[in-house]
Formats: structure tokens, C-alpha cells, sequence
């Protein structure tokens, strides 16, 4: 499928669109993000253990900031985060190049060693692992379809893992007692 070959060669679909196709990427993300947001339901319970943790909770997408307000806000998170660094901050280069941690960092003044990165694909928890931050994989839980290629779900055990969940809500409040 063309969507996940440029998705895998390029880092975003977007990013293949626009080298392949000369796609301007307002355009794309204005249409890519035309979605139903409706099945998101509430989650009261990660909110609250997000409430719980230490420090400043920020999102480093490849999607844009409209599309994660509108993700946090059905899930009732909004007020939890302190800032989203999108692909138009990152200068449309997508997770997971170098430059695009580097840049979130230095935007938000984060120390990596006191700081932990999320993240749905192993591959682009290599660089905030090489830059001392903790790294967590959060992976489908099976509780819905999930629609993943093989080297999608790659990398679980890699030493660039720190560690692996399928249930985000219930890793995050382990840590808020911990």
C-alpha cells in the first residue's frame, strides 16, 4: 500500500506526499485530520494519573496541534499537557530524525535525563534513548483492530526499550505510586 510505504520510507505519509508528489503540507494535514473523533471516550482515569506525575507533560507529534487538541479534548486530557511540539515546529521533519528531538528539546528546555518519551513505534524511541531519556513503548492492547504492519510492532525488546505496555492507564498510575 502506498500510504505505508511512504509512512516507512519517509517517517509520515505527509512527508512522502510532499517529497514524491510536491503535496504542501498545510493542505495534507488539513485533510488528513477531516476525522471522526467520536469513538475517543473520556479516560477520567489516565487524566488522573497524569495529574499525578511530577514535572511538565508535553506532546511531540508528527500530526498536527489542531488534531491533538481535538484528541485530548474527547478524552477530557486538555488540561492535563503544558504544550504540543507538531510537525509544523519540527520544520515538517518528522520523528524519527535527530533534528526533530533536538529541536523539542531545546524549544521546551527539557533535560532528557529527567524526562520520559512515549511512543507507539520502537523505531523512534532510538534518539531520546541515545539522549538519556527514559523510554516507554506504549503497544496495542487488542481490545480494538489495530491495523499494523510487521515492522510496525518491531522492537519490543530492543535495548533502546526501556520498557513495554499495552495498558498506558493502569503503567502510568504504577508510576504516580512509585
Amino acid at each position: 500500500m502506498l500510504q505505508k510505504d511512504y509512512y516507512r520510507r519517509y517517517g509520515t505519509t505527509m512527508r512522502g506526499m510532499m517529497t514524491e508528489h510536491g503535496v504542501r503540507a498545510d493542505d495534507y494535514l488539513a485533510y488528513v485530520h477531516k476525522i471522526d473523533h467520536s469513538p475517543l471516550e473520556p479516560n477520567p482515569a489516565m487524566g488522573a494519573a497524569i495529574a499525578k506525575l511530577p514535572g511538565r507533560k508535553l506532546i511531540l507529534t508528527n500530526g498536527s496541534v489542531g488534531h491533538v487538541k481535538a484528541v485530548l479534548a474527547r478524552l477530557g486530557l486538555s488540561s492535563h499537557f503544558d504544550g504540543v511540539f507538531d510537525i509544523i515546529a519540527a520544520d515538517l521533519e518528522p520523528k524519527p530524525a535527530p533534528h526533530t528531538y533536538q529541536k523539542f528539546l531545546r524549544d521546551h528546555s527539557v533535560d532528557p535525563a529527567r524526562s520520559a518519551m512515549f511512543e507507539d513505534l520502537a523505531r523512534n524511541l532510538v534518539v531520546p534513548h541515545q539522549l538519556g531519556m527514559t523510554t516507554v513503548l506504549v503497544v496495542p492492547d487488542g481490545s480494538s483492530e489495530v491495523v499494523r504492519e510487521d515492522w510496525e510492532l518491531e522492537g519490543r525488546g530492543a535495548a533502546h526499550v526501556d520498557h513495554v505496555t499495552d495498558n498506558l492507564t493502569g503503567f502510568l498510575q504504577g508510576l504516580a505510586q512509585g
